[in-house]
C-alpha cells in the first residue's frame, strides 16, 4: 500500500478488491440487457449490478499505475468515476463489450488524476506529453537492458521517434521525473538560515526603472505629437501610415490615394523623416535613444 495511506484506508482497499474480485462476471447478453435497462429505464440496480461486475477492471488499471507515488485509494475512487462515465456513455446496440469500452475510461481518469496530482507544476498538457510521461519509464528501461548502458543521447532520441515528440521534450520530462517538489522555503544547508527563493533573481524591471520609463514614454510621445505637427498635410499622413501603425501601408496604396507616384510618396516619406529627426535632435542630447527608424 501506499505510505500516503493509514491503516483504515487500507483495510478498506483490501475489502473493496475482494468483492470486486468475487463478483460474478457477466454474459455478453446480460451485460446488453443491463446496459438497456440503465441507459433507457435509468435503473439504478441494473447500473448498481453492472459497476460492480466491473470494478475489478478499476482494481486491475489502480495496480498498474501504483508506482507513481499516489494513494491507492485515490486512483481507485478515480477508476471508478471513469467506470460510471463509461456507463452513462455506453452504446449497447455497437456490439462492444462493456468492459472493453470501460478499460479506456477508466485509464483516463486515472491517468488525468495523475498528471493533476503527481507534482505541483503542471505536467502533460499535451497529448503527446502525456504519452511521454506514461511511456518513458517504460522505453527507459526496455532500452537501458537491451544496451546494459544508461539512457544516453541515442537511447532519447529513439524515444522521441517511437512517441513522435521532440528530443528535448524527452530530456525536459526526464528531468522532471528526476527528481521530486521541493520547498523554495527549504534552507540551502543544514547549517545556513538562507533559502532558495533568496537565490531566484527577479528579471523584473524595478519600480523606480518602471516609473523612470512610464516618464520616458509620455515625453516621447509628446516630442513625437509636436514634431508631427509641424510636417505638411501629407508628410503627416504619410508617416502616420507608414510608421506609426502595426501593418504600414505600402508606398503603392498611399500613391493611388493621392494620385501620385510610389517614388513620389517616397520621396515625401524621406523628407518627413528629415524633419523629424531635426525636431528629435533638437530636443535631447542623444537623439539615438528616440530614433524613427
Amino acid at each position: 500500500m501506499s505510505r500516503f495511506e493509514d491503516h483504515a484506508t487500507q483495510r478498506a482497499n483490501s475489502v473493496f478488491i475482494r468483492r470486486s474480485m468475487k463478483a460474478p462476471l457477466l454474459t455478453k447478453e446480460h451485460e446488453y440487457e443491463l446496459a438497456l435497462r440503465w441507459r433507457n429505464n435509468k435503473d439504478e440496480s441494473a447500473l448498481h449490478e453492472l459497476i460492480d461486475s466491473y470494478n475489478r477492471l478499476v482494481v486491475s488499471t489502480a495496480n498498474k499505475f501504483r508506482n507513481y507515488g499516489l494513494p491507492l485509494s485515490d486512483l481507485i475512487q478515480e477508476g471508478v468515476i471513469g467506470l460510471l462515465q463509461a456507463a452513462n456513455r455506453f452504446e449497447p446496440e455497437r456490439d462492444v463489450r462493456f468492459s472493453t469500452y470501460a478499460s479506456w475510461w477508466i485509464r483516463s481518469s486515472m491517468q488525468d488524476f495523475i498528471l493533476r496530482n503527481w507534482s505541483i507544476v503542471r505536467t502533460g498538457t499535451t497529448a503527446a506529453q502525456k504519452s511521454l510521461f506514461f511511456n518513458l519509464r517504460r522505453l527507459r528501461a526496455r532500452i537501458e537492458d537491451q544496451t546494459g548502458e544508461t539512457l544516453n543521447h541515442d537511447g532519447r532520441q529513439k524515444i522521441a521517434e517511437t512517441l513522435n515528440v521532440n528530443i528535448k521534450d524527452v530530456e525536459a520530462m526526464e528531468s522532471r521525473m528526476s527528481g521530486a517538489d521541493g520547498s523554495l522555503n527549504t534552507t540551502l544547508r543544514d547549517d545556513s538560515e538562507q533559502e532558495w527563493q533568496q537565490m531566484i533573481v527577479d528579471e523584473r524591471p524595478s519600480p523606480e526603472q518602471v516609473v523612470i520609463s512610464s516618464l520616458d514614454g509620455g515625453q516621447r510621445m509628446d516630442w513625437i505629437h509636436e514634431a508631427l505637427a509641424q510636417l505638411g498635410e501629407r508628410e503627416r499622413v504619410i508617416i502616420q501610415r507608414r510608421r506609426l501603425t502595426d501593418e504600414g501601408v505600402t508606398l503603392e496604396s498611399l500613391g493611388r490615394d493621392f494620385g501620385v507616384s510610389k517614388e513620389r510618396v517616397r520621396q515625401l516619406e524621406h523628407r518627413a523623416m528629415q524633419k523629424l529627426k531635426s525636431f528629435m535632435a533638437a530636443k535631447v542630447a542623444s537623439p539615438d535613444d528616440y530614433y524613427l527608424e
